[in-house]
């Protein structure tokens, strides 16, 4: 689709990119710089048409419509000179690529899109390193702290197919983490119900309650040693730091964890070398979203998780 000149009409042909979006989306996505209000307005008033229709804000566009867009004035900004320079920081993180999806290997301490003071997130870097893509959009989300495998759709019908999978449960997705304490069973199904909340300073936080949404976790005891487990998690439901309140609530708080866990072990943990959360997303299983066919993706501990079991085995 071509750039939208905000002074005159605008007629525009509805290519993959927008197809299935609602309109009041894709206008306000469109129209950077225009206010919400101005843009349900002129949907409002018919200003906006579809195949020389009027249409409300709840329509969603098909390829191949034609969208007329009115005239509209915005405020100009300046004008700057210099290019920027984008610093690349996901170059290498790539682990899978077609034309419908892009599968990184996020790193940890970067979250996944901007926002609550963070000016920057995976999102926005791969659209600033990747300006060629014309669709881009995160399929499901990691903590920020969290490393491992993420799942984008280059394509909105990619999108919308894999929204559909996630909610049945079709998307296999595996952690490593390592937690204080002896874990015992080869295999636990863990099912405690989850409610979020905010804080006082207004940080988003989970407990477990019986009021909460259901929740469920298996793990799998994959190594032990004196004071530490690692554990394999299977994630049957994708609920809000799931796998975090979960072992804290069984007293198996994961190393590191600075939200959950044992704030007095994580401080000795950083003296040994161990200066994050050991929650990494390894692998995920599921259907290609347009071809049907099976993908497996797996994403490398990161060397620094590497390193401190090594140390364990050492000590």
């Amino acid at each position: 689709m071509k750039e939208i000149s905000k002074e005159s009409v605008t007629w525009l042909e509805i290519d993959e990119s927008g197809d299935q979006q609602r309109i009041d989306n894709f206008l306000i996505k469109s129209l950077k710089g225009v206010p919400k209000s101005h843009i349900y307005r002129i949907l409002r008033s018919g200003e906006v048409r579809v195949n020389s229709g009027r249409i409300d804000a709840s329509y969603r566009l098909q390829i191949g419509d034609k969208v007329r867009i009115p005239p509209i004035r915005v405020a100009q900004r300046p004008v700057v000179s210099e290019q920027r320079v984008v610093t690349p920081v996901l170059d290498d993180a790539t682990l899978y690529e077609d034309d419908a999806l892009l599968i990184i290997n996020k790193p940890s301490g970067m979250a996944v899109h901007g926002g609550s003071g963070i000016s920057r997130g995976v999102i926005e870097q791969i659209r600033l390193e990747r300006p060629e893509l014309k669709f881009i959009e995160l399929v499901h989300r990691l903590d920020r702290e969290t490393s491992g495998v993420l799942m984008l759709a280059k394509k909105r019908s990619a999108l919308t197919k894999l929204q559909d999978v996630l909610r049945e449960g079709g998307m296999d997705k595996r952690y490593l983490t390592l937690v204080k304490g002896n874990w015992r069973d080869e295999k636990r199904n863990v099912r405690l119900p989850l409610f979020k909340y905010l804080t006082d300073s207004g940080e988003r936080r989970v407990s477990v309650q019986d009021d909460g949404k259901p929740s469920h976790t298996i793990f799998r005891l994959r190594q032990a040693w004196k004071d530490f487990s690692l554990l394999e998690a299977e994630l049957k439901t994708g609920r809000t730091h799931q796998i975090r309140v979960h072992l804290a609530h069984l007293n198996f708080p994961i190393a590191g964890d600075d939200k959950y866990g044992d704030f007095a072990l994580n401080k000795s943990l950083q003296k040994l070398g161990l200066k994050r959360m050991f929650l990494h997303a390894y692998k995920l299983t599921i259907n290609h979203p347009l071809t049907g066919d099976e993908l497996q993706i797996e994403a490398p501990l990161p060397i620094e998780l590497q390193s401190f079991l090594q140390y364990l085995d050492k000590n």
